[in-house]
């Protein structure tokens, strides 16, 4: 695996630099996506940028049934992490593959990919980023509009360790429940008749992109809920040695959405956390230029947390790469480390047995 960083050369939308010319041997760029709604959505979103900037280019998206899409009835802790999303469509990068000629890119929700990639791929740039904030989803008819309004043992569905460890600290009188599925089913779930949720939890990104903003509810803020890192960007993901699509992903990247989110992939590959450790982030970028990174390191339980941030003056990526590094040094010197290091697959499961069936 590759402990290698390649920082991506955006370009800036807003200068008056021209696009460089690419010459494609055919017109088309082929796109990889796993077939769920929100997926494809993320690539037509992916094949939009391209046409803008290259408006001769045409894009295909082939959509192909990950690991993740096929198992909805294990937590995603259980069974591989990040790597169960990525791994078939990678394949695809490097050769045809039975009916599925070989890709040129994919499309990923980037809180989905590894921060350390294989030796054959990397990061080719970060689209523009939708809201990163968590979304509050009470049930249909619901009279509550916030957590805080909720009755003591209302339970919350949600399948994200960093979630519920953060309901736990902010909310004890709460208890959660997993609740797994595309958004379209766990929103189905909550608002069956027989439903045990009063709500559930899913980050805002998915719901507008779906079309169901009118479900949230709420945004979540700092005070509620730190969000995933990457939690809201499309990252695209390309061979190393495909310098065509290097060079269109330097074009259709944004730069401060690339900023932020290298800052906080920086952050947590510094504290080797994974999508089954609860780590929040809160990051902004100023007018100028001046990047202001917090983060959360909680215990599976939200019994134990470290807070800190950084503010860092930005010239370049490696400038955001390096808050992330500076930022996970100090919640390690706090006991971020200790905390982590602590948990495991088992403690994760009690601890979410424990939030349905012992409200405290």
């Amino acid at each position: 695996m590759s402990h290698i960083v390649r920082i991506p050369n955006v370009f800036d939308h807003n200068s008056d630099l021209p696009i460089p010319a690419i010459d494609f041997k055919d017109s088309t760029v082929k796109i990889g996506s796993r077939k769920s709604a929100l997926a494809v959505k993320q690539s037509e979103i992916v094949a939009k940028h391209i046409a803008k900037n290259y408006p001769r280019l045409n894009s295909t998206i082939t959509k192909v049934s990950t690991l993740g899409d096929q198992v909805q009835n294990r937590p995603l802790y259980s069974f591989g992490g990040k790597a169960l999303w990525t791994k078939e469509l990678e394949i695809l990068l490097l050769e045809n593959v039975g009916e599925f000629e070989q890709i040129d890119l994919i499309a990923h929700s980037l809180k989905d990919m590894p921060t350390i990639l294989p030796d054959d791929f990397e990061l080719g740039c970060i689209i523009e980023r939708e809201d990163p904030r968590d979304a509050l989803v009470m049930k249909k008819g619901s009279p509550y509009k916030s957590l805080a309004d909720l009755p003591a043992g209302s339970i919350v569905g949600t399948s994200s360790v960093r979630r519920s460890a953060q309901i736990n600290r902010n909310f004890p009188n709460l208890v959660f429940k997993s609740v797994r599925g595309n958004i379209q089913t766990r929103v189905q779930k909550l608002d069956a008749e027989d439903s045990e949720y009063a709500c559930i939890i899913l980050a805002a990104a998915g719901l507008i992109r779906c079309d169901m903003k009118d479900r949230i509810t709420k945004y979540l803020n700092e005070d509620e809920m730190y969000h995933a890192v990457g939690q809201g960007a499309i990252g695209v993901e390309i061979r190393k040695d495909n310098e065509k699509m290097r060079l269109l992903c330097s074009v259709i990247g944004d730069r401060k959405t690339t900023w932020k989110c290298l800052a906080e992939r920086s952050l947590l590959r510094t504290l080797e956390g994974g999508c089954s450790v609860p780590v929040g982030v809160w990051t902004t970028v100023s007018s100028y230029n001046v990047l202001k990174l917090k983060a959360i390191v909680l215990s599976v339980d939200g019994s134990e947390s470290v807070e800190d941030f950084v503010e860092k003056q930005l010239t370049c990526e490696k400038d955001a790469f390096d808050a992330g590094i500076e930022l996970a040094d100090k919640l390690i010197a706090k006991g971020a480390k200790k905390i982590l290091d602590e948990i495991n697959f088992s403690k994760i499961k009690e601890v979410k047995e424990m939030g349905l069936s012992n409200p405290q």
